[in-house]
């Protein structure tokens, strides 16, 4: 039976790539900050399906200590400070977890466990400001916050260690990846939470965004710039792609997308729509949620995926978000029925 250790695991992509190793007949090992995971997250049902190990990405003995008690075929290093927005709030801390903290698991396995293989979660948001419309593993990266400048250390520093140790470690370079197990801070989620809101009346939303309001308020919810254009997939389909790229003879970089881009307009528009909604009636854009900077148009090229890895996206971008949407519609409803169980 192979094991696996899967950083980041009560995340969106850790929790589907513990089901899918699962499924596979791994023996599945999860790092995570004690705090963490005694609060509900997305791998709160796989309890007593995985071991947890308890340890902080920042902190090298833990790194170790978790390595060497899961002895593992495969690592997959998928902990962040995942949010490029908030990163400019928390740029010491994004460097810490998303840069240093990965050096000391590259260290840690040449030094404890040199014949497992590593998975290391790059990021399309290392490309930036982009001058070639399409991007693949040769495209020149440009980041312009710290989450991609912290993700573009730790992506050629595992190349270095990769080809200077002998280490097999395979970088996914992922575009943007959603799913109804996003946490609601995240752009897409918010464009789903308020389809949710508008269908179900809801005109001030109990949850709130990053300026302390609600998502929703007097009706409306804010975001910043709506002409943004993104390549989203569902994150069921991208954690497969992680697990084929250790299966590999050698190690490689592979850009992981759909090919498919849309604009955060094209993201109200089928939101609102399933819900029988018109976006331009429930969204509005405000200046002061705009970044400082933003990353240009980006799209993959998964050509060498596709070809080596036989590797291609099965969930549509409507199904996607149809699924988003249908999530929160859930959630709130669970919600007025505790708050007010007799309506």
């Amino acid at each position: 039976m192979k094991s696996a250790l899967i950083t980041g695991i009560t995340g969106q992509d850790g929790s589907f790539l513990a089901e899918w190793l699962l499924g596979k007949g791994y023996r599945v090992f999860g790092l995570a900050r004690r705090e963490s995971w005694y609060r509900p997250n997305n791998a709160s049902h796989l309890t007593g399906q995985v071991k947890l190990l308890f340890g902080d990405m920042s902190e090298g003995a833990d790194i170790a200590s978790a390595i060497q008690e899961a002895r593992p075929d495969e690592i997959y290093n998928l902990a962040s400070q995942s949010r490029p927005g908030e990163s400019w709030a928390r740029a010491p801390e994004t460097l810490l977890v998303d840069g240093l903290g990965a050096i000391r698991l590259f260290e840690a396995v040449r030094h404890h466990y040199p014949a497992c293989r590593v998975y290391q979660a790059s990021s399309s948001d290392m490309f930036g400001q982009v001058s070639i419309v399409i991007q693949n593993e040769q495209t020149p990266f440009n980041p312009v916050n710290p989450y991609a400048a912290a993700k573009v250390y730790a992506h050629q520093m595992a190349k270095i260690y990769r080809e200077s140790y002998g280490l097999y470690i395979a970088s996914g370079i992922l575009f943007n990846h959603e799913s109804e197990r996003r946490p609601l801070h995240f752009l897409t989620q918010k464009v789903a939470y308020g389809a949710a809101c508008a269908a179900l009346g809801i005109s001030d939303s109990p949850d709130l965004n990053e300026m302390g309001r609600p998502i929703v308020q007097h009706g409306k919810l804010v975001l910043g710039n709506l002409e943004i254009s993104r390549d989203w997939g569902y994150a069921g389909d991208f954690v497969r792609a992680m697990w084929l790229m250790l299966q590999q003879e050698r190690p490689d970089d592979f850009v992981i997308g759909t090919g498919q881009p849309h604009t955060l307009q094209d993201l109200c528009e089928t939101a609102y729509r399933c819900v029988d909604r018109d976006w331009r009636d429930n969204v509005v854009s405000d200046p002061a949620l705009m970044r400082p900077l933003e990353s240009g148009q980006t799209l993959a090229d998964t050509s060498k995926a596709r070809m080596q890895l036989g590797w291609e996206p099965t969930v549509s971008f409507d199904e996607m978000v149809k699924k988003m949407v249908a999530a929160q519609l859930l959630r709130l409803k669970n919600v007025a029925h505790h708050t007010n169980p007799k309506g």
